[in-house]
């Protein structure tokens, strides 16, 4: 790693230092330890020195990188394709329900291999959407004849012109993170919809695997993301949080990821009570889940 992201002061509340929380070691590719930093303010957490969006390439270059190659490698991956098919309906529910829209404009920003682009397609919505990585796009283009777009088309998007923008477990790999939030606000029609799904780091799992917790993803994920953090970043750039929803099979297939990062091994019936014992925590607070969706709106 030659070049590395540098935090003066927080993104979300502007309080500086930084402070150091711990350590965490990439796991998926490069078996490098990244640091990871806190604001003592507002809790956002962030990756030390992770690659700058010239050099960070390398490290998604793996062949269990599920959203850009699409493997059912083991058991772990076949039981993410098989909750991604549960989670699309969801997902494309979610949006009508959210908006009381049938049919609208939708960006997605992130596509991966483009699921859930053609599912909103299929549901009679217009859909753009962009993809950084070109062998994902090669994939969707191959898979479903979906025509993704670079991400750098963000910037060339005509102003309110779409309803609603998705970011799928995203902005969490997102360097140009103020500027994307400057955009979504741009592009966005009066009211329109922001829905970020992200990791949280202050969940029962994520306390339970502390560094070994695989949603931190270092050093692809740049930031890590609690509700109050979130609901600050937002704020800050002029979006109203609405609501947070959760995302429940997340917690099955993060544990399951960490108890093979913790003991080398896929320990099934470890994940899958870890998981559901985090599950069972969020019933009592939301707040607790695994992964959050956060519903938001521009003001």
């Amino acid at each position: 790693m030659t070049e590395g992201v540098a935090f003066a002061a927080c993104i979300c509340c502007g309080h500086s230092p930084l402070v150091p929380a711990f350590s965490v070691t990439d796991h998926s590719v490069s078996g490098e330890t990244f640091r990871l930093l806190e604001c003592s303010s507002c809790g956002f957490r962030y990756t030390e020195a992770a690659p700058d969006a010239a050099h960070i390439g390398p490290y998604y270059a793996s062949d269990n990188y599920i959203s850009h190659t699409n493997t059912n490698r083991g058991i772990v991956n076949r039981l993410y394709q098989w909750a991604r098919h549960f989670t699309l309906r969801q997902k494309r529910r979610l949006v009508v329900k959210t908006t009381g829209m049938q049919q609208g404009s939708l960006l997605e920003v992130g596509a991966g291999t483009g699921f859930f682009a053609e599912a909103m397609l299929r549901a009679g919505w217009q859909v753009t959407a962009l993809e950084p990585d070109p062998g994902a796009r090669r994939l969707a283009k191959e898979r479903a004849a979906l025509n993704l777009q670079p991400a750098e088309e963000l910037y060339q998007l005509p102003a309110a012109s779409f309803d609603v923008i998705t970011l799928w477990h995203v902005l969490e790999h997102v360097h140009d993170l103020s500027g994307y939030l400057q955009q979504f606000h741009r592009l966005l029609r009066p009211h329109g919809w922001l829905m970020i799904a992200v990791p949280n780091y202050q969940s029962k799992d994520a306390t339970h695997y502390g560094p070994y917790w695989a949603a931190y993803d270092v050093p692809r994920h740049l930031y890590h993301f609690s509700p109050d953090a979130m609901d600050s970043l937002l704020t800050g750039h002029q979006f109203k949080l609405s609501q947070l929803r959760p995302m429940w099979l997340d917690a099955f297939y993060v544990s399951l990821l960490s108890e093979k990062y913790t003991s080398g091994k896929t320990r099934l019936l470890s994940g899958f009570l870890m998981g559901a014992m985090s599950n069972l925590t969020a019933c009592f607070d939301k707040r607790k889940t695994s992964s959050l969706i956060y519903l938001s709106r521009k003001q």
